[in-house]
């Protein structure tokens, strides 16, 4: 598979994985996984959002690798993942499932992460047993299941039916994003990224999320569009960790309030001052100590590890 014509360079370059492998979801759709770090560590799956890509964990995977198999995938379409006619809910979990499965020993269970979309994905998941019998723990990190258009604030105008065409109009296009420029850096800025963001960090960002074919993004925004999974967030009975920025555009904190009163098993809820939607990048610290956090206090480690 090519590499994204947009790389990422400096600190947030994503680490050489230890070993890559295809997992091959329900449909036959192929996903491109990494594993980082020593066999036999405690577990970690990260899964990205919308538009980005295995190099989006990058400061993750650098500082859990050391003591732990840090997991990541990309999800269809996006990274090395080949594009699929199939887009919706119910595709992401089959793409976990199919990545719990490829990479996890028999019994063995992970702290599984999901930002954004990926976040989605595992409570699209969260009534299946793969799921339910994998998961010592989660994160949602900066996320919501339902009414993404209509709660977004990236538009800066009062909510109403107005306000959520002009959003849908601007997360739906099928605009090209084109180089990353000044200009395209200050836009991604303002609609995913805390006004505190490092200018290393909000380059990555940028060329990450524009290294997302185009087609993959407007398939994928008209699921947003229409996604509904309350259901599924009074399924996931792991113990869960939310976290959001208090100045997420895409994703605002009261999805996160939500998700926290709805989890049967919320474990914390987190809103992080000043930060954006990319919250793992923008905070890698804390991101990576709420991931620790949950390792120790819920992962199996396999004896001897």
């Amino acid at each position: 598979m090519s590499r994204p014509t947009h790389v990422v360079a400096g600190p947030y370059a994503p680490p050489a994985a230890a070993r890559e492998l295809t997992a091959v979801s329900a449909d036959g759709a192929r996903l491109h996984v990494e594993v980082h770090g020593p066999d036999g560590a405690p577990a970690v799956v990260l899964a990205h959002g919308w538009t980005c890509s295995t190099a989006f964990w990058a400061a993750q995977i650098r500082a859990l690798a050391t003591d732990h198999r840090v997991i990541a995938y990309d999800q269809r379409g996006h990274g090395r993942s080949p594009a699929s006619a199939t887009c919706g809910p119910e595709a992401l979990a089959d793409d976990l499932e199919a990545v719990l499965d490829a990479t996890l020993a028999p019994g063995e269970r992970a702290v599984i992460v999901g930002h954004s979309m990926g976040a989605m994905t595992v409570v699209a998941a969260a009534e299946r047993p793969a799921l339910r019998e994998r998961a010592a723990a989660v994160l949602l990190c900066s996320t919501g299941v339902s009414r993404l258009v209509a709660e977004s604030t990236v538009i800066p105008m009062r909510p109403g039916r107005m306000r959520t065409w002009l959003t849908r109009k601007v997360l739906g296009s099928r605009a090209p994003l084109g180089p990353v420029t000044p200009l395209a850096r200050r836009i991604l800025k303002y609609g995913t990224m805390g006004s505190g963001s490092a200018p290393a960090a909000v380059d990555a960002c940028a060329r990450i999320v524009h290294a997302c074919p185009r087609r993959v993004r407007y398939a994928w925004s008209r699921v947003l569009d229409l996604l509904d999974l309350d259901h599924g967030v009074r399924q996931l009975t792991a113990p869960t960790a939310v976290l959001v920025g208090t100045h997420d555009r895409l994703t605002p904190p009261v999805h996160a309030r939500s998700l926290a009163a709805a989890l049967p098993r919320c474990v914390g809820l987190t809103e992080a001052p000043g930060l954006g939607h990319m919250t793992p990048v923008e905070a890698p610290e804390l991101v990576t100590g709420k991931i620790r956090e949950l390792v120790t206090t819920y992962a199996n480690v396999k004896e001897g590890a």
